[in-house]
């Protein structure tokens, strides 16, 4: 007979590990290639120190010449918060009781809640790598109607998003997307919004300013880490400006650039399924597409001078990122791991609900170790 003990038991011995592997593969190829460790994590905080230039001292001398002095190292301190990463199931109890005498009917109904939630996990931690950490999905810019609005960013995958509203003196919680109009660039909320939202961005609810630090940050911010990118040079990235037109020239230049003033070898390009149309034709005579798995990402690719690149559909269309991800690295307190309570449950009932919750948690930030070592070419 399947109870609230046994049910709880089977989620934290046989589903956990099922999920985590699920979480942990196939999410995007930077995602794969990215270090994931805990060795940086101290208490709630990632810290860790980088050298700032050249380490140590070596030079050539006379026989007998005086050695050469140490070479005072310039480090430079990161100290961020680990982010809070959360996914939540829910079973009803009636659905519970429907399948206390038939193990079968159980695993269908946790089976069909752990592949929604491993899917929104996916796509959330896959767009969160490419945000600034702020969780904003668009910019509103007017309104259309009751509950329609025209937005800066218009994206299939916000239909069904459960959002916020921030606005200046205001903010709109707990609303879904139930519509959107990729042509016009509009969405529509669940209900009808009363306030002046005008100006105000949209965000995944809860997740504003708690998402993870991730390629938008490095890229587009003015600072990182606490750093001002314009007063510490380490922390920006090479930027070059396409001026509209996008050539293989300016690809492999960047590529080379890195490598001769940054010794940044890029092993990664990332950008758009529209963009890597565009760079497939510009090299077709020479690009080398991989029909197997490859075997560092587990994902087929283009090539440009061997550097594969890869399509991303979080990736804005205006730009392509050049990364060394041997540079990158995931430090997390802990893998996925169900939230407990002081018993050790897992399954707990919803407040006021005839329903029973389980969440799986991941305290965890993205690090760039060397945000110089790092390309972007925009405005292609």
């Amino acid at each position: 007979m399947i109870t609230i003990k046994n049910a709880d038991k089977a989620l934290k011995d046989y589903y956990l590990d099922a999920v985590t592997a699920q979480l942990n593969d196939g999410i995007s190829p930077f995602f794969t290639a990215v270090e994931k460790n805990a060795s940086n994590v101290f208490g709630k905080d990632v810290k860790l120190a980088v050298v700032r230039g050249a380490s140590g001292n070596v030079m050539a001398g006379a026989e007998d010449a005086d050695l050469p002095d140490p070479y005072k190292n310039r480090y430079l301190d990161i100290t961020v918060p680990l982010k809070n990463l959360y996914g939540t199931i829910e079973i009803s109890d009636k659905a519970l009781r429907v399948s206390r005498d038939s193990s079968g009917a159980f695993v269908n109904l946790v089976n069909a809640e752990m592949e929604g939630l491993v899917l929104s996990a996916k796509q959330n931690f896959q767009r969160m790598l490419f945000g600034d950490g702020s969780g904003a999905l668009c910019k509103i810019l007017s309104k259309v109607g009751d509950a329609v609005y025209e937005v800066d960013k218009c994206k299939e995958y916000f239909v069904g998003m459960y959002v916020d509203v921030g606005a200046t003196g205001s903010g709109l919680t707990g609303l879904y997307i139930v519509a959107v109009d990729v042509k016009n660039s509009t969405v529509t909320f669940s209900s009808k919004v009363t306030a002046t939202v005008t100006g105000a961005k949209i965000y995944p609810h809860g997740s504003m300013d708690n998402e993870l630090t991730g390629l938008g940050a490095i890229f587009d911010a003015d600072t990182l880490y606490g750093y001002s990118k314009a007063e510490e040079p380490y922390f920006k990235p090479y930027a070059v400006d396409g001026e509209g037109e996008l050539t293989e020239e300016k690809l492999t230049d960047i590529i080379d650039y890195a490598e001769e003033n940054f010794n940044s070898k890029i092993n990664m390009i990332i950008c758009s399924y529209k963009t890597r149309k565009k760079i497939a034709a510009l090299i077709a005579n020479e690009r080398r597409v991989v029909n197997s798995t490859d075997a560092h990402t587990g994902f087929g690719v283009v090539t440009v001078n061997n550097v594969p690149v890869y399509a991303d559909k979080y990736c804005p269309d205006d730009r392509v990122l050049f990364l060394n991800t041997e540079d990158f690295c995931l430090s997390q307190l802990c893998d996925w791991e169900w939230l407990e309570d002081e018993g050790g449950k897992i399954l707990k009932q919803v407040p006021g609900k005839a329903a029973y919750s389980a969440t799986l948690v991941k305290y965890a930030e993205l690090i760039c170790k060397k945000p110089c070592g790092q390309a972007m070419l925009f405005n292609i």
